[in-house]
């Protein structure tokens, strides 16, 4: 499963953001610290699902389809709030950093009302500048890949030099439980000019402006406006866009009202999917007059003024936007679309852009790959070899000798 890393300084509001997506009860409260472990829980992101492009009424059992939308499930991992220096161990910074390991994408959800300062104490909004939290939380991370590969980067440059190594792959092998693959080693090299750079000319300077790319490619990042609904976050979130356009993704969110609307949901009281522009009162007689007042506030100050609460967006832009992935849907009889046990169209998986469908085979049973013949386009009924790139939302057979 895919895991996006929810990251930033304590009462930034990922913890709200966390709880609206995945519906699961973590402590929230305006002081820092509150998340001292790592709430880790499922989310989802959301796509059309094919049912709709075959007219069929399906029977999901990975995701779950809802009025016509597959939702297809990731795991989300909200750490402790970074503080200044936490890569020096201050705060719970050895702990925040050692969960990102495995994180695939970051979502930093940053302050957009300025209301809270660099430590994440409350303040007056517009009294901090949301822009300094995106350097600061770049610095520790770059700090902590930095320190790790320093410390051994005698042995490693030695080691280059005399056995004739190759540098890439001595930094992917040093770096690889922080989730850094040699792809990302060698295009960070490429990037900054260093193949053909003896490893003996590198000081830290260099080392450092390396490792910065490296972050980068490893471990990219979507920015979430979070608190949008907050007047004064409009020009910050104008300001992070301006600043941020060439490197980041920057989506507007209110993670509170979010959580208000599926919690609503849930108990009945409106219509309303993650990742929709408006909600349905369904039961006006059992809102209270906070809760009427609540439900105007937000389509007021959060859908009128941004389109949606962005919490679905930010998910669904970490995982297809930044890294790329596409959905598939695999079933085992190409004219019913049903698996082995007659259910329509039960799977829907996430891969990486430039999956094969031979690669594909191998992600689902070994002994698919391995006895592969060729695939089925659902949709033409035309052979795809095993060469073949799926694309987004494609419906495959795998076909395998017997």
């Amino acid at each position: 499963m895919w895991q996006v890393g929810l990251v930033g300084k304590p009462n930034a509001g990922k913890s709200t953001f966390f709880s609206a997506a995945t519906l699961i009860d973590v402590k929230i409260a305006p002081y820092p610290f509150t998340t001292v472990d790592a709430n880790k829980g499922v989310g989802y992101v959301r796509i059309e699902c094919v049912c709709r492009d075959f007219n069929v009424k399906d029977d999901p059992v990975n995701s779950r389809c809802i009025k016509g939308f597959r939702f297809i499930p990731i795991e989300l991992i909200d750490v402790a709030g970074l503080v200044p220096d936490a890569w020096k161990g201050r705060g719970l910074g050895n702990r925040f950093l050692d969960e990102l390991r495995r994180a695939d994408v970051l979502i930093h959800v940053v302050d957009a009302s300025g209301g809270t300062d660099i430590e994440g104490r409350p303040i007056t909004p517009g009294g901090h500048d949301p822009l300094e939290d995106v350097k600061f939380l770049e610095h520790e991370i770059n700090m902590w890949v930095f320190q790790i590969l320093k410390k051994d980067w005698d042995r490693l440059a030695k080691r280059a030099q005399m056995l004739g190594s190759e540098i890439d792959k001595l930094i992917a092998e040093r770096l690889s439980g922080l989730g850094v693959s040699l792809e990302n080693v060698q295009r960070a090299l490429q990037e900054c000019g260093l193949f053909t750079k003896k490893v003996s000319m590198w000081d830290d300077d260099v080392i450092f402006s390396f490792v910065k790319v490296l972050r980068e490619l490893s471990k990219p990042m979507v920015i979430a406006a979070n608190k949008a609904d907050i007047p004064q976050a409009e020009e910050n979130i104008k300001r992070l866009r301006e600043a941020y356009r060439d490197r980041y993704v920057i989506v507007p969110t209110c993670a509170e009202a979010e959580l208000a609307l599926r919690k609503a949901a849930k108990a009945g009281l409106i219509e309303y999917l993650p990742g929709d522009h408006d909600f349905k009162v369904v039961q006006p007689e059992k809102l209270t007059p906070a809760q009427v007042k609540a439900l105007d506030y937000i389509r007021e100050n959060v859908f009128k003024r941004w389109g949606s609460t962005g919490v679905q967006e930010a998910l669904n832009k970490a995982i297809f936007d930044v890294l790329g992935a596409v959905a598939v849907f695999p079933v085992e009889n190409e004219y019913r679309l049903t698996d082995h046990h007659g259910r329509v169209l039960p799977d829907a998986f996430l891969v990486r852009s430039g999956t094969t469908v031979r690669d594909f085979a191998g992600l689902i049973h070994s002994e698919l790959k391995e006895n592969f013949m060729h695939a089925i386009d659902v949709r033409t009924k035309k052979k795809l070899p095993g060469s073949y790139v799926i694309r987004h939302r494609d419906v495959i057979k795998i076909v395998t000798r017997k």
